[in-house]
């Protein structure tokens, strides 16, 4: 008798739970009432079970009939989400989307993408990693769809992927006020970062010493950004960071910008882009994909970063000249 029970008979069970009466489950589901005190009385039998009380002017769920009735909203609904995914499939929508991103992306943006995306593609199982380098070989050996790649002036992307902007990241050298780098104040020789630890987020062996500021030999690699920050608030040593996630530290003193004799302070553009193998391009679900990440950008606003500039300049003539501000203090008073 159970295995009788269809899926009719579950949704009239809910449309009358829902409307409170017989005759309105009928309006929604365009039937007679007849019809639908019928379909339940037969969904009741098969069952063995009362869902309703008749004994009122309006039906009521019996304690059974509340027990089972999430049961088949839960029924229901996992056969609209099969036929959902059974239609986008036939269609060309991608059942899976792997995507491979780089720590350098905005978290606020990429959340806001994914949470977008779990919304308009429920049937589309997103997995995603989020790597400081492995990104570009999962792609091209196919285990990702899409890659949120970091592409600088050191990148090279291989023939067979075609890339896409996305937004661009800013990044600067920075350290703790406490780091002995700090104390040369405007600008520190290029000699002397050998003597200190750099602390790196990327493989090394895809960079070339110099080429993304590797300043010294003596590095530490921390895949993980936050873990990176704080090392690098503790003093531990020096290193690049986007601005995105030092705006706060360089605005309250907690981090300084580091700049080398050239005028550099690892000031780099890192263009964001989505890239994927040319022979197969994104589905639909990773075409929208890539079109609400390029929605987003982020940049330093320019209030922070002068009010920033302005407090590693006082810092800087502060370090500089100790008798000078002694001497004011002396005349203040």
């Amino acid at each position: 008798m159970l295995d009788g029970v269809s899926l009719d008979q579950l949704r009239t069970f809910i449309a009358a739970a829902d409307e409170g009466s017989f005759s309105a489950a009928g309006r929604r589901l365009r039937r007679a009432q007849s019809v639908v005190s019928q379909v339940l009385a037969n969904l009741e039998g098969q069952l063995g079970v009362k869902l309703f009380d008749r004994s009122a002017r309006f039906p009521v769920l019996t304690n059974q009939g509340r027990a089972l009735l999430a049961n088949a909203r839960a029924v229901a609904g996992d056969v609209d989400l099969f036929k959902a995914r059974a239609k986008g499939f036939a269609g060309g929508l991608e059942p899976e989307l792997s995507v491979a991103v780089d720590v350098m992306f905005p978290l606020a943006p990429f959340t806001s993408a994914v949470v977008a995306f779990q919304k308009e593609f429920p049937a589309t199982l997103l997995k995603f990693d989020i790597e400081s380098s492995a990104v570009v070989e999962p792609v091209l050996d196919g285990r990702c769809a899409i890659g949120v790649w970091g592409i600088g002036p050191w990148s090279v992307v291989p023939p067979q992927l075609t890339h896409e902007r996305l937004l661009t990241v800013r990044t600067s050298m920075v350290a703790s006020p406490q780091h002995p780098l700090t104390q040369y104040g405007a600008t520190v020789p290029t000699t002397v970062f050998a003597d200190h630890i750099q602390l790196v987020h990327f493989d090394l062996a895809n960079v070339l010493r110099g080429a993304f500021g590797v300043l010294s030999p003596r590095v530490w690699r921390l895949s993980h950004l936050g873990a990176k920050l704080a090392f690098l608030r503790a003093g531990l040593g020096f290193g690049i960071m986007p601005l995105h996630l030092v705006e706060a530290d360089l605005a309250n003193g907690a981090l300084v910008r580091i700049t080398t004799e050239d005028g550099s302070h690892g000031g780099h553009v890192v263009t964001m882009s989505a890239v994927y193998r040319t022979d197969t391009p994104p589905g639909p679900a990773g075409r929208w994909f890539i079109e609400r990440l390029k929605q987003e950008d982020v940049q330093p606003p320019k209030v922070k970063a002068s009010r920033t500039a302005a407090l590693i300049s006082a810092s800087s003539v502060r370090r500089r000249s100790p008798s000078r501000s002694m001497a004011s203090r002396r005349q203040s008073r």
